[in-house]
């Protein structure tokens, strides 16, 4: 059972402190002003601090009123903004996940649609941030992350399938006297570099056994960027399969070598081991390893 005070004392407490008035507390809570009085009087006891000054009249919060009052006003426009959400939104479940940026924009969003068609009854909110999200708050059910992801207490963390790092570029890159055929040839071109990734230039150079010039190039923080950058035939920018895969499709992008290069465990599926059999996750993640895995 949760230590709070009575709801109610908390309430009268969170107007009047709002309000700067027990009388117009009173009003908004449709109760009397001796009511307002006595609730707080009562949530003084119970907290064992005065949360007002009353002087002629008037009443001034205290500075641990003041505290007090903050912390319980964001916890009551909390409790308003989800009911208004319920409200609007309906009795729809929602499925919400997290993302890794690149996958959010490369992968996972032109394909959601097919996991909306298997699961009609789910509505799908997307958020994407470099930064891995608390999952013991409940407000995401998944989130997929890059790279190695440290054990913790509760966490499933389900690697996905490995992934082909490649070479690509845009298909104006491989004609000319100067176009791309070999290895050896990224020496006259400039490259693009992904600045986070497990998998870089110079880890391409050693295991092709060719001496480029990593010290030049575009450089960026995100495989998105890269991409683009690529896609407006600013270089060569090396990246994971799973990623270019409708650049490709399109003929938008191009593999000079082919699709030959190491395969990598690049991202990861984390969720909570207690919600694991819940439906909507488990569905997700069945369906998000046979698309990986198909690709």
């Amino acid at each position: 059972m949760r230590e709070i005070p009575p709801l109610r004392a908390i309430q009268a407490f969170e107007s009047a402190a709002r309000l700067g008035s027990f009388q117009r507390a009173a009003e908004e809570l449709r109760v009397t002003p001796s009511a307002i009085s006595h609730q707080i009087r009562a949530l003084e006891k119970e907290v064992g601090a005065d949360l007002f000054h009353r002087t002629n009249r008037r009443i001034v919060l205290t500075d641990v009123g003041r505290r007090y009052a903050a912390e319980v006003g964001e916890a009551f426009g909390q409790l308003e903004a989800a009911t208004r959400d319920l409200t609007r939104r309906g009795k729809r479940d929602i499925l919400t996940i997290h993302s890794v940026p690149s996958l959010a924009t490369q992968w996972l969003m032109p394909r959601i649609m097919r996991f909306n068609a298997q699961a009609p009854v789910l509505d799908v909110r997307l958020n994407a941030s470099s930064e891995p999200v608390d999952l013991s708050h409940g407000a995401v059910d998944l989130d997929i992350r890059y790279g190695t992801v440290l054990p913790a207490a509760g966490l499933a963390i389900e690697p996905l399938p490995r992934e082909p790092i490649v070479a690509v570029c845009a298909p104006s890159l491989l004609e000319g006297p100067n176009g791309i055929r070999e290895p050896a040839d990224l020496a006259r071109h400039s490259l693009i570099h992904s600045e986070v990734n497990l998998y870089r230039w110079h880890d391409w150079a050693r295991d092709n056994d060719v001496d480029l010039d990593l010290e030049r190039g575009s450089r960026f923080d995100r495989s998105f960027l890269s991409i683009s950058a690529a896609l407006d035939g600013l270089g060569v920018c090396l990246e994971s399969r799973l990623l270019v895969d409708r650049e490709i499709d399109a003929g938008r992008l191009v593999l000079p070598f082919g699709d030959a290069g190491p395969r990598l465990t690049c991202h990861s599926l984390v969720y909570l081991r207690s919600r694991a059999r819940v439906g909507k996750i488990a569905g997700f993640r069945k369906w998000l390893l046979a698309e990986v895995g198909a690709g």
